[in-house]
């Protein structure tokens, strides 16, 4: 077993993803896990429902390889064309 030498430091928002996962956008699934933040593999528009909003928000022109940090409940499948999207966990 490899050794992780911050397995003793508390998470937290500002630091790096312990549980990475691949998120397909769907209107009415929630996210299962809150994420920290999303990654942007192939850049598009995103459209998200935050952990406080109280309606959905659309990001345009999101470009490849991008970290949007939003902690979202729900990316939607109506309105997203950005795709490969990895939620930071």
């Amino acid at each position: 077993m490899p050794i992780d030498q911050f397995r003793t430091f508390s998470d937290g928002l500002d630091t790096g993803s312990r549980a990475p996962f691949a998120i397909t956008p769907h209107d009415t699934n929630e996210i299962p896990v809150t994420p920290k933040a999303l990654y942007i593999g192939t850049g598009g528009s995103l459209v998200v429902f935050g952990v406080d909003a109280s309606a959905d928000v659309t990001f345009v022109n999101v470009p490849n390889g991008f970290v949007l940090d939003v902690r979202a409940l729900f990316v939607r499948a109506t309105g997203t064309t950005a795709s490969n999207i990895v939620a930071l966990a």
